[in-house]
């Protein structure tokens, strides 16, 4: 069966996931692997990674999800907030409105990425607040993601 991994990083985290994913399936199935693109339409199964930009993906991806027509389609993401699956079942359904109907989700996949040092800057810049130590904890808990069980776990949801 033909693949195509598809995917937008802006920090490097959902790269990291693209390649585990890419290093779990043959490579003579793989069709594309890169930035959105028309090319990766011609696969049967397409892998399609994001960045949470304002709790759902990029622009890039919500504009190539809208180009998929028959495939097959298994999404993956990075958010800086992690650890609550009921948040990630939010952006999942969210990124999947941007899906036609004949398009089919073989699967989901999302778990926590490190955000970048400006994050923590504005976050620093915020009046002393519970909220405030919060958004710091997280900040400081995502600097290891994604971490080797991420990708484990990443590589095992696509197995199925």
């Amino acid at each position: 069966m033909s693949y195509a991994i598809v995917y937008s990083s802006r920090t490097g985290n959902t790269a990291l996931l693209a390649q585990a994913i890419r290093d779990a399936l043959p490579q003579e199935e793989c069709l594309y692997f890169g930035a959105p693109d028309p090319k990766a339409l011609a696969a049967e199964t397409v892998y399609v990674g994001f960045w949470t930009d304002k709790g759902t993906c990029d622009a890039s991806i919500a504009q190539f999800l809208n180009s998929l027509t028959r495939q097959q389609v298994f999404l993956f993401g990075t958010a800086g907030f992690g650890g609550a699956p009921a948040y990630f079942a939010q952006i999942l359904s969210r990124v999947q409105e941007n899906l036609g109907e004949g398009v089919q989700v073989s699967g989901t996949y999302m778990c926590q990425g490190r955000m970048p040092q400006a994050v923590r800057d504005r976050y620093e810049a915020m009046e002393e607040s519970p909220r405030r130590t919060a958004m710091l904890e997280n900040f400081d808990r995502a600097l290891s993601h994604p971490d080797q069980q991420d990708l484990d776990r990443l590589k095992a949801a696509v197995a199925q």
